[in-house]
């Protein structure tokens, strides 16, 4: 039998047993199953305090069974699975998507909501343990049930994530500085120079504002370094190393956060095939 533990930062601690199932989210009342009690009586609902109010919902659903518990992930918040466990290399960092399902290990496994919390400062991480221990017959589950607090069954509809303007001078930037992860090219040793960024933005879009100032590119990886990571975890403004590797972890994040994706990629490169760039919605030319 397993015993799952789920813990957090002001979250409520909740103990699950083999057989038992949990929902969780910013509202996950609305995915409790209506018609079967059983199933019902066997399934908690966790609404995560403090959830920003593009978390979804129902961010994903832990099954427990026997000697497996698993992770279906059915948000569209941006989040990372990372546990440890018996093999070669050790770890693994999974980034998670709608539908994606995952094993999880014995042991501690941590589930970052990116952006998933909201404070008086703005937005910042959420970081969920998940504790997986396999107990003996006789041993029994755990006899305290947890405190839960009471869901909202008729949360609101998920909000809009912060995000860039399509078009806008600082999306372009973005997805120059983020490229190397939306192309699988992630060994890329170094993020691209402000000169580089210009002249990817040119080539796009034939017109890069005022970004041969390398002053304009800082400003606007600074903007986007504060959306992406939110004020209270700017990277410009509470790490202490070197300029470039924040910059490589402002495109990292650009890319996890979704602020720029490979379909806004895409969605360049046709403009540029069409000689669009400077008005993307245009019809194609003959």
């Amino acid at each position: 039998m397993l015993r799952v533990t789920l813990r957090g930062r002001g979250v409520p601690t909740v103990v699950l047993g083999s057989g038992e199932a949990l929902m969780f989210g910013r509202a996950p009342d609305v995915a409790l199953p209506e018609e079967d009690v059983d199933a019902q009586l066997r399934t908690t609902a966790l609404a995560l305090p403090r959830a920003a109010a593009h978390v979804s919902r129902v961010v994903g659903e832990l099954a427990v069974g026997e000697e497996v518990a698993r992770l279906r992930w059915h948000g569209s918040t941006g989040a990372q699975l990372s546990s440890l466990f018996d093999a070669p290399g050790g770890a693994r960092r999974v980034a998670l998507s709608t539908g994606m399902a995952a094993l999880l290990d014995e042991g501690e496994n941590h589930l970052l909501l990116l952006r998933g919390r909201e404070d008086a400062k703005g937005f910042t991480d959420l970081v969920l343990v998940l504790d997986i221990t396999e107990v003996r017959e006789g041993d029994g589950a755990a006899t305290d049930v947890p405190y839960v607090p009471e869901g909202d069954p008729d949360g609101a509809p998920t909000a809009d994530a912060p995000h860039l303007e399509r078009w806008s001078r600082e999306w372009y930037v973005a997805l120059a500085l983020a490229e190397p992860w939306l192309t699988g090219a992630d060994t890329y040793p170094r993020p691209p120079s402000n000169r580089e960024i210009y002249e990817r933005v040119l080539a796009w879009r034939g017109h890069a504002w005022n970004l041969e100032r390398a002053q304009r590119v800082d400003d606007a990886i600074r903007s986007i370094a504060r959306l992406a990571f939110g004020p209270a975890d700017d990277p410009f403004t509470v790490t202490q190393g070197r300029v470039q590797n924040v910059r490589f972890a402002v495109g990292r994040r650009a890319a996890e956060t979704a602020l720029v994706t490979t379909d806004d990629l895409g969605a360049v490169i046709d403009a540029q095939a069409r000689g669009a760039g400077l008005n993307p919605g245009a019809a194609p030319t003959a």
